[in-house]
């Protein structure tokens, strides 16, 4: 995002722990150094928001394997301009 520009308009944590709760920890964000360990649900849904203007959100919800993470939704993450 800020390659692109628009990192003064991340303001939002990366994501959050998927259980229980809607949103709990491990809070996905610069600071928290909890370890993702394999089994570990969570989102990824980095945001840019323009204040008083509109914002935008993809959200994808992911769980921590032995290698990396595998997600648990596909959907395409391109944008269409109609």
């Amino acid at each position: 995002m800020t390659e692109a520009g628009f990192g003064d308009k991340f303001i939002h944590r990366t994501g959050h722990g998927i259980g229980l709760s809607v949103h709990e920890e491990p809070y996905i964000m610069v600071g928290n150094d909890v370890v993702l360990r394999p089994g570990m649900a969570f989102s990824i849904e980095p945001g840019i928001y323009f204040a008083g203007e509109w914002g935008a959100r993809i959200e994808d919800i992911v769980v921590v394997t032995e290698d990396g993470c595998e997600p648990m939704n596909n959907r395409p993450h391109g944008l269409t301009v109609v």
